[in-house]
């Protein structure tokens, strides 16, 4: 769950991630796509959580491969918990699969841009897909004018809500609930057995998932362009009060009782854990969890999607992001074929097989696409426009949003200050 993206320009009926003018690609045949000469075998790599998202990822594959007679797709499905870094390796040492799932933008230890920027991804030439790309995003997959990778779907960014459930005990949560009045529920939430929110302290992506989540309605709500003021040194994480608002936020969530006992040293089980066991009324994740979720429990839980909310007095923005994302390394043996693999993931076919199978939303999805059930609650936020995208795709490093999650477990448990956790992601920006 560590999920990131940005620029965040509205556009098209679906707003910030969501392409303009959504285009039909047709794949090449595979005689043409792969020439006389290129091998018609690539390997595509990626870091499945879970059996969706490995029917997900190997659909993708498959369906690609029927597009193409003679073509074959090989599946390498990696350990997700080690997948950023496995295959970070690959690429630098020059080993890389043929495709492999990548993260738009900087922000990573497997993000595109620094790939690109050393020459270890094949540049896509083909003009359709530049012209695909979701032009409010197009700086997650573009170097120097030419692109380098493309999106895999949308997710929205909040919170992975039991409104049945919170119902039946009296807790009352939408969309436009402040987050005052969330703490304001939480001991009640308590007394009757629940806790409001789930959260894997002991797992810094989920911490720093949180945080970011807050302060996209806190620094990024106020002013989109914050991250390209940090970037030349006009502000600062420390001195943006809208950053320390954001971290004190979670200290005040905490201490109202709105996480589960042992939060702060819990991992990712203790969210899909308490979800299925109805002892969280939510938990901070992508929107494709929520599709997990249900899937896993063969549709006798009904869960929808919330923004993170806002303190009172300031406006809820919901974080979206087309982050995770496929690219291909330079060293493929099969540039052309790839490159059309890569080009059926942007297709329309490709966006609605991916989405449909892990419940995220197509990337060419326009006014008269058909969303989800589960997106109902921030359909109004997506379509009015108010939403932003995820504030640490155009960071610097991964250092920053690692250093943001491990500090947020140190506010939690004392043993760190709003402040200095801040100043630590200053000194990581560089």
């Amino acid at each position: 769950m560590t999920h990131h993206r940005l620029s965040r320009r509205r556009i098209g009926l679906l707003a910030v991630p969501l392409a303009a003018g959504a285009l039909v690609l047709s794949g090449c045949s595979a005689g043409t796509a792969a020439g006389s000469t290129e091998p018609k075998t690539i390997s595509f790599a990626f870091g499945a959580t879970n059996d969706q998202d490995k029917a997900a990822y190997t659909s993708l594959a498959t369906g690609f491969a029927k597009e193409h007679p003679g073509v074959t797709v090989t599946p390498v499905n990696l350990p997700a918990e080690s997948y950023p870094t496995a295959v970070a390796t690959r690429v630098q040492g020059g080993n890389a699969p043929d495709a492999f799932q990548s993260e738009g933008g900087t922000g990573q230890s497997y993000s595109i841009i620094p790939f690109a920027k050393a020459g270890l991804l094949l540049k896509l030439t083909d003009p359709a897909i530049m012209s695909a790309l979701p032009t409010s995003q197009k700086q997650l997959w573009t170097y120097r004018g030419a692109a380098y990778g493309v999106p895999l779907g949308t997710n929205a960014n909040g919170v992975i809500y039991n409104d049945q459930l919170a119902k039946s005990i009296g807790v009352r949560i939408d969309a436009s609930t402040s987050l005052d009045r969330i703490m304001a529920q939480c001991r009640a939430a308590r007394a009757k057995g629940k806790t409001v929110y789930g959260l894997a302290g002991g797992a810094p992506a989920n911490n720093a998932f949180l945080a970011t989540g807050l302060a996209t309605s806190t620094v990024y709500g106020p002013d989109p362009n914050w991250n390209a003021e940090r970037a030349a040194g006009k502000t600062t994480f420390a001195g943006t009060p809208g950053w320390v608002e954001a971290l004190t936020e979670i200290k005040k969530l905490s201490d109202a009782g709105c996480f589960q006992d042992g939060a702060a040293s819990a991992g990712f089980d203790a969210l899909t854990n308490g979800a299925s066991q109805g002892k969280i009324l939510g938990f901070f994740a992508p929107s494709n969890a929520a599709k997990e979720i249900m899937d896993a429990a063969g549709g006798h839980v009904q869960l929808v999607i919330l923004p993170i909310a806002a303190p009172a007095g300031t406006k809820t923005y919901l974080s979206v992001s087309a982050d995770q994302s496929v690219s291909a390394s330079a060293k493929t043996k099969s540039p052309k074929l790839v490159t059309s693999f890569l080009k059926y993931i942007l297709s329309d076919a490709g966006q609605e097989a991916y989405s449909k199978a892990v419940g995220t939303i197509p990337v060419t999805a326009t006014a008269s696409t058909t969303l989800l059930p589960q997106f109902d609650t921030v359909k109004g936020l997506i379509t009015s426009g108010t939403v932003r995208g995820l504030p640490s795709t155009d960071w610097t490093n991964a250092k920053v949003y690692a250093d943001l999650g491990t500090g947020v477990q140190g506010i939690l448990t004392g043993q760190m200050t709003v402040t200095q956790v801040l100043q630590q992601m200053d000194s990581d920006w560089g």
